[in-house]
C-alpha cells in the first residue's frame, strides 16, 4: 500500500513536471523605464519625471505562505526561465538610430512646438497641420518626418531583436507610443487611442 502511494505521488510530480511551459512575458515596467530614458534623451530633456512609489511597492515582502508555497514549487518542479530581457541594450545600431534622432529633434522641435506635427498612436511622426509650414520648407519637414519614421520603425525592431523576441515588436511600440506623449513637450499634438489628435 506504502509502494502504492509513493507510486502514485512519484506519477503526479512527473505529470505537473510534464505541464510546465516556458512563459515569456513581455517586461512591460523594464521596458517603459529604458524607453523613457532613451526619449528623453533624444528630446533632450534631463530630468526625469517622478514615478512615484512604484519601486518600494515593488520591495515589498511576500506574505510567508506565498512564499513557502512557491519554495515547494520551485523544489518539485525547477523553473524554466530564458534569460532574462534588457531594455537597456546598446548596440552599435542603437546607438546609431538614437543618435540620429537625437540629431534631428533639434530641427523638429519647432514643428512639435507650433502644431505642425505630431506623434502618433504608433509611435511614428505625422505632418498634422501643413499651413504651419512655410512653403519653403514644407519639402524639407516633410523629408525629415520620412527619415524620422524609418529610424522609430528600425529602432523598435532592433530593441525587440536585441532582446531575442522579434514578437515582441508591437509592445515595444506600444511602450514607446506611450513615453513620446509622456515626455512631449507642452502644446505639442499626440494622437489618443482613436487616432484622434490631441494637444498636451
Amino acid at each position: 500500500m506504502k509502494s502504492l502511494r509513493t507510486g502514485a505521488l512519484f506519477g503526479a510530480v512527473l505529470l505537473l513536471g510534464a505541464c510546465v511551459t516556458i512563459n515569456i512575458y513581455f517586461p512591460s515596467a523594464q521596458a517603459e523605464e529604458a524607453a523613457r530614458e532613451m526619449v528623453k534623451d533624444i528630446l533632450g530633456k534631463e530630468d526625469a519625471k517622478p514615478e512615484g512609489d512604484r519601486e518600494s511597492a515593488l520591495k515589498r515582502p511576500l506574505p510567508l505562505l506565498v512564499r513557502v508555497g512557491a519554495g515547494v514549487l520551485d523544489f518539485l518542479i525547477p523553473a524554466a526561465q530564458a534569460a532574462p530581457p534588457d531594455f537597456t541594450v546598446n548596440t552599435p545600431k542603437i546607438r546609431k538610430l538614437q543618435a540620429r534622432m537625437k540629431q534631428r529633434n533639434a530641427s523638429l522641435k519647432r514643428y512639435y512646438a507650433n502644431g505642425a506635427i505630431g506623434f502618433t498612436r504608433d509611435a511614428l511622426v505625422k505632418i498634422r497641420n501643413a499651413s504651419a509650414i512655410p512653403l519653403k520648407e514644407r519639402s524639407k519637414v516633410q523629408k525629415m518626418v520620412t527619415a524620422e519614421n524609418v529610424d522609430r520603425n528600425a529602432l523598435y525592431r532592433a530593441i525587440a531583436e536585441a532582446n531575442g523576441h522579434p514578437e515582441w515588436l508591437p509592445n515595444v511600440r506600444d511602450t514607446y507610443a506611450g513615453i513620446w506623449v509622456d515626455e512631449a513637450g507642452k502644446g505639442w499634438w499626440y494622437q489618443d487611442a482613436r487616432g484622434k489628435w490631441q494637444r498636451k
